[in-house]
């Protein structure tokens, strides 16, 4: 055969013939097929394209342990939100999902309810409460909630902090009314981390690297979907522009302030401020 920039593709597919995996086969030829058309379009030169290997190789560099620069290159070009929307076409009435970020941690601790999950990091205290319901209104108990957010002054999570120790991170487990409650701090806007190549790419682009302030929360029972979402705090001024595409009006929530003195959710009278958090979340069932 011989081979041009008119025959190529049809080369490169035909060496997929022998597959004998129907799903890798398909998504590879989708994946080739675009990627000579985008080649095609913008008749990329040799030293844009060295530039591109150059850039997925420091992505990949900047990836260990506690920092996943690919899924941030995912995040803020949109695409982990685009997978999870193919992914969770939940029933109405269930609570949306919306993007899993970098900074999750397995293993975190379980708690009581009304535990305060700080480990001592300042910042606005902030009470957390409500239940768990599924699409027909039924109460779940047993519901265990991952829970992870920034601090409450710098936005940065315990990972991105030297000492390594764990703070703001905790599993809490609805009671027989299906209710939760845990005690954190407000959570700050923060940039998304800025000293790799996504960073970069975000500058070139004009763009500014803000998340707004959220709590992660992920819900997982048995006979029903698992459910990771946020809780986005109303009126942080970068709900309408944020870098990974996350927020949806339904997980906009009132972080509602009180004055000092007053008592708060857990019994406790604080001489300080503190904010209220109210949220019901509702799981769609598994299908059977």
């Amino acid at each position: 055969m011989d081979i041009d920039e008119n025959t190529l593709t049809d080369a490169v597919l035909a060496r997929l013939a022998q597959c004998d995996e129907p799903r890798f086969k398909a998504v590879m030829t989708s994946l080739i097929r675009h990627l000579h058309a985008f080649v095609r379009e913008v008749e990329l030169t040799e030293a844009e394209w060295l530039e591109a290997i150059k850039f997925l190789t420091a992505t990949g560099q900047m990836c260990d342990d506690k920092r996943q620069e690919f899924i941030l290159l995912s995040d803020t070009l949109g695409v982990s939100m685009l997978v999870d929307a193919i992914n969770h076409r939940f029933p109405a009435g269930a609570t949306e999902t919306t993007v899993f970020g970098p900074f999750f941690v397995e293993g975190a601790p379980e708690k009581p309810q009304w535990a305060d999950i700080t480990n001592g990091v300042f910042g606005t205290p902030c009470f957390v409460s409500g239940v768990v319901r599924d699409t027909s209104g039924k109460l779940l108990p047993d519901v265990l909630i991952d829970v992870w957010q920034t601090d409450g002054e710098e936005g940065l999570y315990d990972v991105q902090k030297p000492d390594g120790e764990s703070f703001c991170r905790a599993k809490i487990r609805t009671d027989a009314d299906g209710r939760y409650a845990f005690r954190t701090v407000r959570p700050v806007s923060y940039p998304i981390p800025t000293d790799g190549p996504v960073g970069a790419m975000l500058m070139k682009m004009g763009r500014h690297p803000y998340r707004p302030a959220h709590i992660h929360t992920m819900l997982t029972r048995d006979g029903y979907q698992p459910l990771i979402t946020h809780l986005f705090v109303r009126g942080d001024p970068y709900l309408d522009s944020d870098a990974v595409f996350g927020v949806k009006d339904s997980l906009i929530v009132d972080f509602v302030e009180h004055a000092p003195g007053t008592a708060a959710p857990d019994g406790s009278r604080l001489e300080q401020p503190f904010v209220t958090v109210s949220y019901d979340f509702v799981l769609a069932q598994r299908a059977s």
